[in-house]
């Protein structure tokens, strides 16, 4: 029988605070949420010990079915929320756990994101030591007026010895996060933050633009005229030089908004981008197996009551169906800077991806948006530029 890869994503919702732009599923450790959360057996623990132990009851429940326990996990990604805040037995816990119940490949990526300020040399020699091998460093901004603006808690200082601290206890493939378009950012404040983090020579760098949510504090004050936001043209201006700058350093861009040195691309981030298989665990973590995909329960009182087995911690559930498939191939797959393969569009779904897609893709060729070459369908440098225009033209 064939045993399929499988990708497993772990929620982990906690924070010291939470950041002005967040709209993630995480809660500050002052939030009303968990001070008032459930009479539980155990309620005189603290919410992240009771967190970790129901985590740890649904990973043995996924380890019992064979469907998920003999597939070959090829990496793992603690997100949050900030993982890094969880103890060193708290995190030793759950690597036991996930190399108990499910087969983990000898080389799997296991990555955890992590915020400076939340990290000491032995909590991270610790996460070595049990197998996590890939960080992903939560800088933004080197610019210590733009940290305070996004409402972060650590300051430049403390990225760089956090940074330091990682190296020394072994880690060799570190992601470090950047954005873009922030509050009172300009062209040379954003040069000055891709100069320093190329400086430090991390294996990956994703740059993602700022993106005001629905009910965070940035929307507010939007709202009410308090961000001072780069205009389109400054926030494309720095897109562009990104990739130019990034190039130079000997970073390849090969999607969208990541950078990495040749072998260091993010495997688990490829998984989603590809259509694999992956598996949530944890609050409000979703799944997608087989087609279907499924969402954990979004109120930590919930999660912390339900009983594995009962089927009732599903909060949505949608099979996808041969159409909507086809739409997150297209879509999915084209934000990969090598774009989609014809031949494994025809594997996939046993027709040709010209007649079903001819048209839209003879449309998007004439307009220098897309280029098909070598039975592969890409996204040109306008077509980079113009991704979501592209993308939407792929659903049926």
């Amino acid at each position: 029988m064939e045993r399929r890869e499988l990708e497993l994503y772990i929620h982990i919702p906690f924070c010291v605070k939470k950041c002005n732009y967040c709209d993630f599923l995480s809660f500050g450790t002052e939030d009303e949420r968990l001070s008032d959360t459930l009479c539980h057996p155990t309620r005189q623990l603290p919410v992240p010990e009771v967190y970790v132990d129901r985590l740890c009851r649904e990973i043995r429940w996924y380890g019992q079915k064979e469907e998920f326990s003999h597939r070959p996990v090829i990496s793992v990604f603690f997100g949050g929320g900030t993982p890094s805040l969880l103890s060193e037995a708290q995190i030793f816990r759950l690597m036991a756990e996930l190399r108990d119940n499910f087969l983990m490949l000898r080389d799997a990526e296991v990555t955890m994101e992590a915020n400076p300020g939340t990290l000491t040399p032995g909590k991270l020699k610790q996460m070595r030591f049990c197998g996590i091998n890939r960080l992903s460093l939560g800088l933004q901004s080197t610019v210590e007026r733009e940290l305070k603006a996004l409402g972060r808690i650590h300051s430049y200082g403390a990225f760089l010895q956090s940074f330091k601290w990682a190296r020394e206890a072994g880690f060799k493939n570190i992601n470090v996060d950047l954005m873009t378009a922030l509050p009172e950012q300009t062209m040379s404040s954003y040069l000055k933050s891709l100069e320093q983090t190329a400086a430090l020579k991390p294996e990956h760098i994703s740059a993602y633009s700022l993106i005001i949510e629905p009910g965070t504090p940035f929307e507010a004050m939007e709202a009410r005229g308090e961000l001072a936001l780069p205009d389109e043209d400054e926030e494309r201006e720095m897109y562009h030089l990104t990739r130019k700058f990034l190039s130079e350093m000997g970073y390849e861009r090969y999607e969208i908004s990541n950078y990495a040195r040749p072998g260091y691309e993010c495997r688990h981030n490829i998984g989603y981008w590809r259509g694999r298989d992956y598996l949530g665990l944890g609050l409000g973590a979703s799944s997608f197996i087989d087609g279907c995909r499924f969402s954990n329960r979004t109120e930590i009182k919930d999660y912390l009551a339900l009983t594995m087995g009962s089927g009732d911690w599903y909060e949505a559930v949608e099979t996808l169906t041969p159409a909507a498939k086809m739409e997150e191939f297209m879509f999915l797959g084209l934000r990969l800077v090598r774009g989609v393969s014809e031949k494994d569009f025809y594997r996939k779904f046993g027709v040709k991806v010209m007649s079903v897609y001819g048209e839209v893709i003879r449309k998007n060729e004439l307009e220098k948006l897309l280029i098909r070459k070598n039975g592969w369908l890409r996204l040109t440098e306008l077509g980079m530029d113009l991704a979501n225009r592209v993308m939407a033209d792929f659903i049926l």
